[in-house]
Order: C-alpha cells, then structure tokens, then sequence
C-alpha cells in the first residue's frame, strides 16, 4: 500500500514538474535567443557590461522596441522610401533576392490576415492511402502548376511532430482532402502533443470523401 501511494504521489507531482519545467525552459531558450540582440549594440553599452551581471529578457524588450519603431517609420512617407530603397537593393542580389521575396511573402500573408494560408484544418491520406494525418491548407497552385494538373488540387502542409516548424508541402486532390471544423490553435497543439492533447469536441465538415 505504502509503494502505491507513493507511486500515486510520484505521479502526481512529475504531472505538475513536467509540463511546469518543460514551458519554463521554452521561455528560458527564447529569451535567451532574443537576448541574443543584445550583442548588436557597441561592446560599451551592453547591459551587461554596465551592470556587472547578465539580467535575462533586455534583449526581448530591445527587440520589441525595435520591431514598434520600424513599424512607426514604415507609415510615413520617409520611412516607406527607406524600405522601397531598402527592397530595391536587395532585389539586385540574385540569391538573397528569391530568399527575402519568398519569405516576405509568407510573412505578409500570415500576418496581414488575408488568403486562406493556414486558415483551414485539412485531414489528408498521408504517408499511404490508408492512414490519415492532419494539415493545413496553404493555398491553390500556382496558375502552372494548376494548369498541368487533370484536378482541383489544393496545397497542403503537414507539420512534424513535436517541431509544428519542419514538415512537408505538397498538393492534394480537393476531393481526397476532409475540412475539419477546428481552430488553427488546438490543431497545433494536438500535432506537438502527438495526438494526446484532443482539441475541444467539434463536428467536422467534410467537404468532399473519398470512399
């Protein structure tokens, strides 16, 4: 009885220490890599330097202040000269060109909240047509590519589990996938817990089956 209980304890505690401990060093690991920022300003005025001793998240509020003041001098005119200047020098560098017009693509239609990039939760037969994964839709082909397929594809994005941030691109036949009714959020949240973290009970639309 007494090792029951105590196993019943044990339990009960890695429940609390585990998920406790785990976001603890997620926030450790980002405030260090933003405190990273930190080193860009002259070796003389560091905090560190001026303090004697490291104090964690300066670097988060360095970057947050920058991040809120090239967004105030991006909505004036200077500023939006500045950044047209800035684009067209980097448009003349052929690799980092396709680097940062890719990218800033991506970012512009994830932050500005218009399309359908990862607006939907899509079920899709994945790695065989036996099995089933869950993704996120990111948009239609491109007018060359949807013009060499015989269907209506869609493309589709399925992350890996636990990292969301690695996974794979491809394009699925619209009537193979099945729309879910479900938040982008809890559909993160139950690829990174591998399934174990059920999102809330909804009922799925499905668009289109394949029997």
């Amino acid at each position: 009885n007494n090792f029951f209980a105590l196993k019943k304890y044990f339990v009960t505690g890695l429940l609390i220490w585990v998920p406790l401990g785990i976001t603890i060093w997620v926030l450790s690991l980002t405030v260090r890599s933003m405190d990273q920022s930190l080193l860009l300003l002259p070796r003389a005025i560091q905090p560190e330097n001026l303090l004697g001793f490291y104090l964690p998240g300066l670097g988060v509020v360095l970057t947050i202040g920058v991040i809120l003041l090239t967004g105030l001098l991006a909505t004036n005119i200077v500023g939006q000269r500045l950044v047209r200047f800035w684009e067209a020098l980097l448009s003349r560098i052929p690799i980092v060109k396709s680097v940062y017009y890719a990218v800033k693509q991506v970012s512009d239609t994830l932050f500005s909240g218009k399309g359908e990039a990862f607006r939907k939760v899509l079920l899709v037969r994945y790695p065989h047509p036996e099995a089933w994964a869950v993704a996120f839709q990111t948009g239609n082909p491109a007018h060359d590519v949807a013009h060499m397929l015989p269907e209506e594809y869609v493309g589709v994005f399925i992350p890996t589990t636990p990292s969301p941030v690695n996974g794979f691109f491809f394009f699925a036949r619209r009537c193979d996938v099945i729309e879910l009714d479900m938040h982008v959020d809890d559909a993160l949240k139950y690829i990174v817990s591998m399934g174990v973290v059920a999102p809330p009970m909804r009922n799925p639309v499905e668009r289109t089956q394949n029997q």
